[in-house]
């Protein structure tokens, strides 16, 4: 068993590990970009862009990047990663990205498609590419369609997300009406307990 020491050092761990994400999502955006090709950012980092649009203090880290992107532009996409020095691997029915030579899958850019479901049993398929907004950096999912995937996930992370969007106002009560009824009850759920 390894014993943990807090050294001097652990700061600037903590702050190149936050650096290192976000550079891959840079990365990975840019190349999209000047590929030419439709893209969003979801998960995570697509929530930290809408939180940070409110109160900056409230955005929370991830360790990877989601992008949702069409499955017809999946050649294209691995030409212009593959040029950014990325290989492209399916693992445990997910297809990501990870960095040559030593990359990790845990530290990969994860690919989501755009109208296909995550998981068979999901009640709706993830939305279109065009369901975005371009932000400051990259492309984003647009909110209405966020929430909405998470929603389908529903994982603790996902409604952590949405606790956030609800914390900084940008959910309100009217939300659930939005959205298929088993997605509308989860989010009435949420919103009842909204501490968790």
């Amino acid at each position: 068993m390894v014993t943990p020491s807090l050294q001097a050092a652990t700061w600037e761990r903590m702050i190149r590990a936050v650096e290192k994400v976000r550079e891959r999502c840079d990365r990975a955006t840019k190349a999209l970009d000047a590929a030419g090709l439709d893209y969003a950012v979801v998960g995570g980092h697509a929530v930290a862009n809408w939180v940070a649009s409110v109160d900056e203090t409230l955005v929370r880290n991830t360790r990877d990047v989601d992008i949702l992107v069409r499955r017809t532009d999946l050649d294209a996409v691995k030409r212009a990663m593959d040029a950014i020095g990325y290989d492209f691997a399916e693992t445990s029915n997910v297809s990501l990205f990870f960095e040559r030579p030593n990359g990790k899958p845990s530290e990969g850019i994860h690919l989501l498609f755009s109208g296909e479901k995550v998981k068979a049993a999901d009640p709706v398929p993830a939305p279109d590419v065009t369901e975005s907004e371009r932000g400051a950096a990259f492309r984003v999912l647009s909110l209405e369609a966020l929430v909405r995937m998470k929603l389908v996930a529903n994982r603790d992370k996902d409604r952590t997300h949405i606790r956030d969007l609800i914390g900084v106002g940008l959910i309100d009560a009217s939300w659930p009406e939005k959205f298929p009824d088993v997605l509308g009850e989860r989010l009435r759920g949420i919103l009842a307990n909204p501490d968790g």
